[in-house]
């Protein structure tokens, strides 16, 4: 099965499904569009019931692309790349079924060049997630702000195009900050002797200090704005506030990953030193955005801006669970891309037919609706619940990996980390109370609840966080050996007991 070009082959099926998709006539449009994602959603699946867990980097391709800059297009994927491939290929149906009838109403623009830039953000982020070249992942991160900056500011309320121009030009100034480190690592890797861009050799070269510090800003500042990390974060709740919610899916639980996901992979794999000494300010910057994006969260009264807030919290306990060096912190933070992925889709979908029904993103505005709209209101409870971490569901798992870590990593950041789990009970809790709980108002009248096509689009998502509540080894078999290849980057040395530990009639016998 390693044979197989797997990633290409899910690379250049949503591209060019992108480009059929844009030139089809309206109604063909979406109906090939759903079929090319379901297709890379199936190709995703059966590559994953090839991959071995014991670790490593497989489905490797590797081919020359720029000879003089040692550029390469090389992918492959291991459990870190191969479970963000998955969220990936999991969402974009989802959010391609929840734009049916929704892409195309509040501008009159064909809903057919929604699925073909969605289908096109899902290429490139395929692609970054597998690229295993520093020059090829830096290409397809800037590549991925073309399809994200059309669904932006082609779709949405009324001031979507100045949101997506700030968002464009946080990204593309940390990505311009970004390619100095990657000129750098270059001219680093010339002076060892050999011009290369591949991970796995610049992993290896012995990098000076004060250049790893030089290179890990640059990379750490395009990452932080990506992810997004404080105090470049302003860019979210615009966007969120102005982009449909199924854009938003895609924004925050997918592009947002690459922030991360980049990290993981070149900060810590190839700068491992500058890393360690980065260490003290990444951790505060986390803590600060765990605080912060929660009590700014609470004080919002628009529906979607409240929840893109919440992610900056949530990626603020990411980039903490990342940057603690531990295996718990390591595998918790890359478990709860996935889980986080997973609930604010569902947060962003419901809120999504809860504003489209209520005609209002403003908390204050609505109320009552859990009669009308019980179905509605029970999923927007569930994905409220997720967001508090609520034993059962798959954010708490990942939380609590996090949140030992932290304290492993020092009492006082375990202390504070721990907060988010009380903010953001009270905002989720605080938001579904105002929003549906409470008399009807005669003003806005009854809600429908949710048809056939909708409960279809949020059903995989609530499975798939009761599913991976109870049971996320699934998850963590492919990730674990991951985080642990990672950590041997940093020389992580494990000072805990080996485990299992010898048997009590094994002690004693060896001490008769």
């Amino acid at each position: 099965m390693n044979d197989f070009p797997w990633l290409t082959a899910l690379i250049l099926v949503p591209l060019v499904g992108a480009v059929v998709t844009a030139f089809l006539p309206t109604g063909v449009d979406k109906m090939v569009g759903l079929g090319v994602s379901l297709l890379t959603l199936v190709g995703v699946v059966v590559m994953a019931t090839g991959y071995d867990t014991s670790g490593g980097m497989q489905f490797t391709e590797q081919h020359e692309w720029i000879t003089v800059f040692g550029a390469y297009y090389a992918v492959g994927v291991d459990g870190l790349g191969l479970v963000m491939v998955a969220l990936t290929a999991l969402l974009v149906p989802i959010v391609l079924i929840a734009s049916w009838h929704e892409a195309g109403e509040e501008t009159g623009r064909d809903p057919g060049s929604f699925f073909a830039w969605t289908l096109a953000l899902e290429a490139f982020s395929i692609a970054v997630f597998a690229a295993t070249d520093v020059f090829l992942f830096y290409v397809l991160f800037e590549a991925t702000l073309i399809p994200a900056y059309f669904l932006i500011g082609g779709w949405g309320r009324s001031g979507r195009g100045r949101a997506a121009v700030k968002f464009l030009i946080y990204q593309l100034g940390g990505g311009l900050v970004m390619l100095g480190s990657v000129i750098g690592l270059y001219v680093v890797s010339a002076d060892a002797g050999h011009p290369t861009y591949l991970m796995s050799e610049l992993g290896d070269l012995d990098i000076s200090q004060s250049a790893q510090q030089w290179l890990f800003v640059g990379f750490f500042i395009a990452f932080a704005a990506k992810a997004p990390l404080f105090p470049l974060h302003t860019w979210l709740a615009d966007t969120t506030e102005k982009a449909t919610p199924p854009t938003s899916v895609l924004l925050v639980c997918i592009l947002d990953k690459i922030g991360a996901y980049g990290m993981l992979r070149i900060c810590l794999g190839i700068l491992p030193g500058a890393s360690e000494w980065a260490t003290p300010v990444v951790v505060v910057l986390a803590l600060i955005s765990i605080v912060y994006g929660a009590l700014v969260a609470l004080g919002q009264d628009d529906i979607l801006r409240l929840v893109g807030l919440t992610s900056l919290s949530h990626f603020g306990l990411i980039v903490l669970g990342i940057f603690v060096f531990t295996p718990e912190g390591g595998s918790g933070a890359i478990l709860y891309m996935v889980n986080h992925g997973i609930a604010t889709a569902l947060l962003f979908l419901v809120v999504g037919y809860l504003v489209k029904r209520s005609g209002t993103t403003l908390i204050s505005e609505m109320g009552g609706y859990e009669k009308s709209a019980p179905v509605l209101a029970g999923v927007l409870l569930i994905a409220g619940l997720a967001a508090c971490g609520l034993p059962g569901l798959s954010p708490f798992v990942s939380e609590l990996l996090v949140l030992i870590a932290a304290f492993d990593h020092a009492p006082w950041v375990g202390a504070v980390a721990v907060t988010v789990i009380v903010l953001a009970a009270f905002y989720a809790l605080w938001m579904y109370q105002r929003t549906v709980t409470g008399p009807e108002r005669p003003d806005r009248g009854r809600l429908p609840d949710l048809d056939r096509r909708e409960v279809g689009t949020v059903a995989p998502l609530v499975l798939a966080l009761v599913l991976f509540g109870f049971f996320p080894m699934p998850l963590l078999d492919a990730i674990n050996p991951a985080v642990d290849s990672i950590l041997q980057q940093v020389d992580y040395q494990d000072d805990g007991p080996d485990v299992p530990a010898a048997e009590p009639e094994m002690v004693e016998e060896g001490q008769q």
